[in-house]
């Protein structure tokens, strides 16, 4: 999870969430909040490779943890009134759609975004900002899937730019998240201390692979493997 978490550039939470479902059988409250610590150590892993290729937006970033930070907050509050499985299956279903909608987008693309055909907008980085934090804490997510997919399809940016954004983004959201969603009595730290201390090393992996991958082809895998959870995650929830 470490690994994808810093080849995709987010915290994690969207690919560890379904798989401690899945596969370890973890309950839907605990396995939506149990990896948000361990995004924190992840992203912060990641950023470091990433911060030596100068692919950060400090606009972007600024304005993302003001506004991303207390709805962050806010979403988590509200997360406690609703059922576990009903998180999970919002969560899936966000996940699958991003991943589909940029695989469409990506494989009617001919050229890789331009330096110059980046489209910065104040007004509607503040709302995405505050939407994406709003469903970062409801969903117990890092952010970072959300992040990098509307500064991709949004702002334009190139894809290894997004990653390096976004995961920025996860670091500083996943740190209000999991203090909330510990006072609500949803992590694990059982699970979040063995995800945080794995996640280090592999997720520095993950980012010197994206960092090195090409472009088209790093677009796919991550398009792939949302589409891929998500659809395993809807599945597993509902039949299990």
């Amino acid at each position: 999870m470490g690994y994808l978490s810093g080849l995709l550039g987010k915290g994690g939470s969207a690919v560890s969430t379904p798989a401690l479902q899945i596969f370890a059988g973890v309950n839907p409250f605990f396995a939506l909040a149990s990896p948000l610590p361990a995004s924190i150590t992840s992203t912060i892993s990641a950023t470091a490779v990433y911060s030596k290729e100068k692919l950060f937006d400090k606009r972007v970033i600024g304005l993302g943890a003001l506004f991303g930070v207390p709805a962050t907050v806010i979403g988590a509050y509200f997360s406690h009134y609703l059922r576990g499985e009903t998180l999970m299956i919002c969560t899936a279903l966000f996940i699958m759609t991003i991943g589909t909608t940029l695989l469409i987008s990506f494989l009617k693309k001919k050229d890789a975004v331009a330096e110059g055909d980046q489209h910065f907008n104040t007004g509607l980085m503040i709302l995405a900002a505050t939407g994406i934090g709003l469903l970062s804490g409801l969903l117990a997510n890092a952010g970072g899937v959300l992040f990098s997919s509307f500064f991709i399809k949004r702002l334009r940016m190139p894809i290894k730019q997004a990653l390096a954004c976004s995961i920025v983004l996860s670091a500083i959201l996943s740190i209000p998240g999991a203090i909330a969603h510990w006072y609500l009595g949803h992590i694990d730290w059982n699970i979040a201390l063995l995800l945080s201390v794995t996640a280090i090393p592999s997720s520095y992996l993950g980012a010197k692979t994206a960092v090195k991958m090409k472009t088209p082809l790093l677009e796919k895998v991550f398009a792939c493997t949302l589409i891929i959870f998500g659809l395993y995650d809807i599945i597993y929830t509902v039949f299990s």
